[in-house]
This record gives C-alpha cells, sequence and structure tokens, in this order.
C-alpha cells in the first residue's frame, strides 16, 4: 500500500486553515499513520483471520505461523515524488528515509520492550532449554559490558533475558553504533531470525499460548515494517529527464545536445553506448544544470543510505509520462552512473494518459527484452512492478474509455509478462472517487482481468482518502481486510482459471469508443476552458492550502498541464462531475440505436461480468452525486449565456442519458436498487445546498475584486478554502 498525502492536513503550530502545508507536514501525517495506526490495525486483522479460519472448521495449526499471513507492506513518496513538486529536495529525500527507519526502530522497540514485560518466565519452575542458555552466553559475549548488564537485569528469567540483548543490540542499531558488526542488526531479517528462534524454543517446551498472543505481533510487525517503516519510492516526469540528459550531454561537450527533439532510435543507441560504458561520464565535482544535479544528488542519497543501512527501505524509481523505450533507460543510465545498477530497485513505468496504456505493451516488451534488465531479473526475482494512472487516462478520454483500456493493459501487460517469464504486478494510482478509480477495495479487486493479480497488488491511498478509510480503527481493519481477502480471491480465480463466461468484449470496445469521442467533443469545443474556469472553482482551488504541489505541473493556464487531482475534485465539487459518467449515456444512445441486439445482450452481461457491474454501479454512484439543480447554479457563474447553454445542453443531455438508460440495463430505477445511496444523500443533500449557495455567494465577490493584495480578497478566499473543506466532507466522493 502505498500513502500517498498530497492533500495531507497541516500540523503546522499556526492556524492550519491558512497556512499551506509544506513536505514536512505531510510527511509527518504520513508517519503518524504508518507507525501509530497501521500497528494496531494490522494486529486486528491478524486476530480477525485467526478467529475466521478457527470458525470456519479449518486446521487451526495452520494458522499459528507468522511466516504464512498476507504479506502486507507499505510505501509512501512523500519526499520522494518529485513530480512537478520543486520542493522535493536530495536533502528532503535524506531526511525522509532517516526518519522512516527511526519511527520503524521505535516501533519495533516498544514492541519488543511490551514483550520483555509480560514474559515473566521463571527458570525456578521452568526447566531452561540448554540451547537458550548457549545463545544468551553468546550474544551477552558479542555484546560486551552492554551484554553484561543485559543479563544481570533478570538473573532467574532467561526468557527475559534474551529479549533485554535483543533489545540492547537494537539500541545500538538505532545510535548508529556500528563499530563491532555483532553489535546491532545488519538487517530486520537478522532480528526476524531471533525472533523465530524464540518462538521455537518456547513451543517446544510447551508455551505456544506465550508464542501465539505475545511474539506473533512482534515478529509480524517486524515483517511488515522491518527497519524502514514504508518504502519510498522515487518519482519524476520523463520530460524533466530528458532536460537532465540535455544538460549532461553538453556539459561533455555534444554539440547536438537536445535530447528531447531526437527520434527515439537515436535516443537508444546513445542509451545503449553510455551505460555500456562502464567509466562515468558526470563528476560529483562538476555541475551539470540544475535538473542533472538534482536528479544524480537524489539517486546519490538513495545509493549513501543503502550503502549505510541496506535497500530494503527504498522503493522503485517510477517514470510518470512513460512514453517509450528510451524514458527508462535514461534511468538505467543514471543508475550506472551512481552505481545503483547492481541493486534490486525497479525501474517502473508509469502509464497514464490512453495512448500510453495502448503503447504500454510494446515498451514493457522492448524493456524486458533489453539485456540490463534481464541481467538485473534475477536480482529483482524476475517480477516487475507496471503502475496504471488512472486520473490523467480519465482526463484524457472519459471514465468509460479509461476503465476499459486500463482492464486491456492489463491483460495485455500480463501476457507480455509471461512471455518474458516474468511476474508482473500492478502499482493502481488510485484516488477516491470513479473518476480515479475509487469504490470498496473488494469490488475494485473483482473487477480486474483474472490472471492479472497473481498474489501482489499495489495500490496508493490518497489525500482525504486516507483519513476516511483509515482513519478509524474498525474501518480500518475492514479497508484492510478487504484488500488482502480481494487479492486472495483473484489469485485462486487465477490459478484455477475460473474465468469461463465469453464477456461482451466488442460491446465495451463500442462504448469505449463512443464515450471517448463525445467526451472529447466536448472538452474540444471552443469556450470549454472558458467554461471550465467559470462554474468551477479550479481558480480557488490553484491558490488553496490542502497540499504543497502546486495545482499546475509548470504553470501553464491549460488543460494537459493541470493536475487530473484538482481536475476531478474541481467538477466534483460544482456537482457536475461530468468526470464520473460523461460520454456513458452517449455511447449506451447509440449501442442502443445502432446494435438493439448487442444493448440486449449487455442486459444480460451486467450481473455475471465483475468488470461491467463495478464499471456501471461506480459510474451510477457519481450521477447520483451530481445534481441538475446545483449543476445550473454554478454554470450560472458564466456570464456569457451563450457558451453557458452550449456546455450545459450537452452536459444535461448525457446526464439524462446515462440515467435513463443505465436504469433500462439493470430494468429497474435507480431509486429503488441504491435506497440506501439516496437515503444517505436525502439526509445531506439540504445541507450541502446551503454550503453550495455560500461557496457560489463568495466566489462571486472573490473573482470581482481584480487586484490580488486586496486584503478584503484574502479575506473571501480564507471562507471560499473553508467551503471546500466542507462540501468535501460532506460529499465524501469528491477526488
Amino acid at each position: 500500500m502505498t500513502n500517498d498525502l498530497n492533500h495531507a492536513p497541516s500540523y503546522s503550530q499556526k492556524n492550519s486553515s491558512l497556512l499551506k502545508p509544506g513536505i514536512q507536514d505531510e510527511r509527518a501525517n504520513t508517519i503518524y499513520y504508518l507507525s501509530k495506526i497501521f500497528p494496531l490495525v494490522l494486529e486486528k486483522c491478524d486476530q480477525q483471520l485467526k478467529g475466521s479460519w478457527t470458525e470456519m472448521g479449518l486446521n487451526p495449526t495452520k494458522i499459528k505461523n507468522p511466516d504464512i499471513f498476507p504479506k502486507i507492506s507499505f510505501g509512501s513518496w512523500v519526499g520522494g515524488d518529485r513530480d512537478g513538486h520543486p520542493f522535493v529536495t536530495p536533502s528532503i529525500t535524506q531526511e525522509t528515509l532517516e526518519l522512516h527507519r527511526k519511527n520503524a526502530l521505535l516501533l519495533i522497540k516498544n514492541q519488543l520492550f511490551n514483550l520483555l514485560v509480560k514474559l515473566s518466565i521463571s527458570a525456578i519452575t521452568n526447566p531452561v532449554p540448554s540451547s537458550l542458555s548457549e545463545v544468551i552466553e553468546s550474544k551477552a559475549k558479542e555484546l560486551g559490558l552492554q551484554g553484561e548488564n543485559a543479563v544481570k537485569r533478570n538473573p532467574y528469567e532467561p526468557w527475559r533475558q534474551y529479549v533485554s540483548l535483543l533489545v540492547t543490540k537494537l539500541d545500538n542499531t538505532f545510535s548508529n553504533n556500528f563499530a563491532d558488526s555483532n553489535s546491532y542488526y545488519k538487517s530486520s531479517k537478522d532480528l526476524l531470525n531471533d525472533l523465530e528462534f524464540l518462538r521455537n524454543i518456547l513451543i517446544e517446551n510447551g508455551m505456544k499460548g506465550i508464542a501465539e498472543d505475545l511474539l506473533f505481533p512482534v515478529e509480524r510487525s517486524v515483517n511488515c515494517f522491518g527497519f524502514h517503516l514504508a518504502k519510498l519510492d522515487i518519482r519524476q516526469n520523463s520530460s524533466f529527464h530528458d532536460k537532465a540528459i540535455s544538460q549532461i550531454l553538453k556539459m561533455n561537450g555534444e554539440k547536438d545536445f537536445d535530447f528531447d527533439q531526437w527520434d527515439e532510435e537515436k535516443r537508444v543507441a546513445l542509451l545503449n553506448k553510455l551505460i555500456e560504458n562502464h567509466s562515468p561520464i558526470t563528476d560529483i565535482t562538476v555541475s551539470c544544470g540544475a535538473e542533472a544535479d538534482n536528479l544524480l544528488d537524489c539517486y546519490r542519497v538513495v545509493r549513501n543510505h543503502i550503502n549505510q543501512y541496506g535497500s530494503e527501505g527504498i522503493g522503485s524509481f517510477i517514470i510518470s509520462m512513460t512514453r517509450n523505450l528510451s524514458d527508462l533507460l535514461v534511468v538505467y543510465f543514471l543508475m550506472k552512473e551512481t552505481q545503483l545498477l547492481n541493486t534490486n530497485i525497479r525501474v517502473v513505468p508509469l502509464l497514464e494518459t490512453i495512448e500510453d496504456l495502448h503503447n504500454g505493451p510494446i515498451i514493457l516488451d522492448e524493456f524486458l527484452q533489453h539485456p540490463v534488465s534481464q541481467q538485473r531479473s534475477v536480482r529483482i526475482e524476475c517480477k516487475q512492478e507496471v503502475m496504471l494512472g488512472y486520473s490523467d487516462s480519465n482526463k484524457d478520454g472519459g471514465t468509460i474509455a479509461s476503465k476499459w483500456n486500463l482492464y486491456k493493459a492489463e491483460q495485455e501487460l500480463s501476457e507480455i509478462g509471461r512471455k518474458n517469464n516474468t511476474q508482473i504486478y500492478f502499482f493502481h494510482g488510485t484516488g477516491g472517487t470513479i473518476s480515479r478509480g475509487g469504490g470498496k477495495y473488494h469490488r475494485f479487486l473483482e473487477s480486474m482481468p483474472i490472471n492479472t493479480v497473481n498474489g501482489t497488488m499495489k495500490l496508493t491511498v490518497q489525500g482525504e482518502t486516507v483519513a476516511q478509510q483509515f482513519g478509524n480503527p474498525h474501518t480500518a481493519t475492514y479497508n484492510l481486510n478487504a484488500i488482502a481477502s480481494g487479492v486472495a480471491k483473484q489469485t485462486i480465480l487465477g490459478k484455477h482459471g475460473l474465468e469461463k463466461n465469453k464477456y461482451p468484449v466488442e460491446i465495451m470496445e463500442f462504448l469505449s469508443q463512443k464515450s471517448f469521442e463525445h467526451y472529447r467533443e466536448l472538452i474540444q469545443t471552443p469556450g470549454f476552458i472558458d467554461f471550465y474556469s467559470k462554474a468551477t472553482c479550479i481558480d480557488v482551488l490553484e491558490r488553496s492550502k490542502i497540499g504543497s504541489r502546486p495545482a499546475r505541473r509548470t504553470g501553464k493556464r491549460t488543460l494537459n498541464d493541470l493536475r487530473a487531482i484538482p481536475w476531478v475534485f474541481s467538477w466534483n465539487l460544482s456537482r457536475l462531475s461530468i468526470t464520473g459518467w460523461y460520454g456513458l449515456g452517449e455511447a449506451l444512445k447509440l449501442l442502443k440505436a445502432e446494435k438493439p441486439d448487442a444493448f440486449e445482450n449487455l442486459k444480460k452481461s451486467i450481473s455475471d461480468w465483475a468488470f461491467l457491474k463495478f464499471l456501471i454501479i461506480q459510474t451510477e454512484t457519481k450521477l447520483i452525486l451530481s445534481n441538475k439543480e446545483v449543476m445550473n447554479w454554478y454554470a450560472d457563474l458564466d456570464e456569457n449565456k451563450t457558451e453557458r447553454a452550449v456546455f450545459m445542453t450537452k452536459i444535461v443531455t448525457d446526464y439524462e442519458n446515462s440515467i435513463n438508460l443505465i436504469e433500462e440495463l439493470f430494468e429497474e430505477q435507480s431509486i429503488h436498487r441504491r435506497q440506501g445511496q439516496f437515503d444517505n444523500l436525502k439526509w445531506r443533500d439540504d445541507k450541502l445546498k446551503i454550503l453550495h449557495r455560500l461557496h457560489i455567494k463568495y466566489l462571486k465577490q472573490w473573482r470581482e475584486i481584480p487586484d490580488e493584495s486586496n486584503t478584503d480578497k484574502e479575506k473571501i478566499l480564507t471562507k471560499l478554502l473553508s467551503l471546500v473543506n466542507s462540501l468535501s466532507s460532506g460529499l465524501k466522493n469528491t477526488g
């Protein structure tokens, strides 16, 4: 699980509603969840699994070993994600890695100390295994005076003595007391080996209950959090890499150094030559340029961390907007320059737009067959991570085309992996709403194509979704269990080949293409950006205090430059929510008119095909949360009546077509099928409308003041930001 808190609340000592959170604030929030919330949730999940296992009448002896429980690990890119984020510097990455390690060691030390307190087994009344005595003597000797003192504290309690020695060794690890290699833990695996020894001693001497109740949670925490708490992913945009390579080439005297202007064949040829050349062409004492120095310094931070602590705290190197093979080979070159090619760090393509999803299988195939990838395959266990972007593909082509192209890409990419004897696992860059891949975790996993999960899944939890899904221990336990059970179910289905139904793929292809065309026609209609800028509060979000990252990658006021998160967020706050459904109504209308038999076939398939049902239900949820009355309130913010009429006619028509035709597919009105959803919204709707009216009122006042330095404008902005927060909390499904 990756915990991406680009919209995390600020922990500043000043008024957090008036201050934009910094990286440090977001990082503190992330570490709080990782070190304080998830260890407790993990323990609750394990207890529930044990209880369910026994209740189902399964063999109880098979649920005692922590090694066989679901392998849950955590990750973050807060402090590592520099994609369009100028404030994530190499020093920030270094600080973050150190803080992750410090908090992980504190977490484990506290759990070991708790075990130490409760492990009250006396040598006077219990026989002491000779193997335990021998290990205590050996470890005490290795730790010198520290070991002697640890043993002296509990003279007649060898089990406590043993744990005291582990705590002492962990203290040396925490304080970087690395003078003697036997006095500290080189990795969490060494501590796990010591805990496993204790487990076996307890079980062999009739103390299974102590092993299961007291030791089990400690072993699980070390397994899941290690000495790193969460793996830190490093992400950067491919265009940033291109600038860096151009700077390096220029510094080396190349006349044609505009790397981003080269064709793919020329790019690959150069990178292959540079990678094969074992001598570095960069020098730590010489500056190449801002982008190149930033990248090389970041990679050197990672190299230094690995030299000191090992690689378990380092996640993947992710390349946003991966367009071709050379985008991935650039990272290999940079890794070669910083002596990282011999590590197990994965280089991960991030496929974001619909075009990238189409090209992804070709790019992956070339990448897996590259000599460097094949040399590294053993080190990275013949596994390849691929990140899928839900938000940008949605912004690019609408929700139906996005979801269908993601579905096809997962199938095709998995097949490429099998062809190359490599297990592909997906990093799903999802958000909280359907527009960004959200939904109930078990339903989300059920909707995946068979043979694409294969026991491993990675996903992002972002923004307000972190608190909504994991802020409450009971909700957090439910969601973590849903992820684990969903992965298990999909893996079993894949192994047994249980997907036998022939699904109407051709119909989905038709719906995807028609919805894509209709959506593109909308966003390419002249005046669209002007209407969008007035009918939503995107201008307010660009000044918001909800995240340290700028709303636009380069500051340009274009749709391409706008980040997908504020794009979705702004539409949903206006209750227009076109990112969740626009294009479906037109596509279904055309299907029914042009292919009536196919429309009837779709009706029959909707209950059998988990992907289709999940897609339509989630889309319908966004339609229910949309509100035609409120839509028109916000549309009225566009004073150009002709422009407003053009876009609202398109939006309302597709909205009504979508609702009516989805009801026709299910052969029942949504108000009868989705009673809970309607009741929930009905209870909130009057209150939400009050907030919407205030939001619109202050938007008008704020926009009427041209002077950005006007104090009244700043005061109104503060009110608007509070209303954005209130609406987001009330709608519960904004982004």
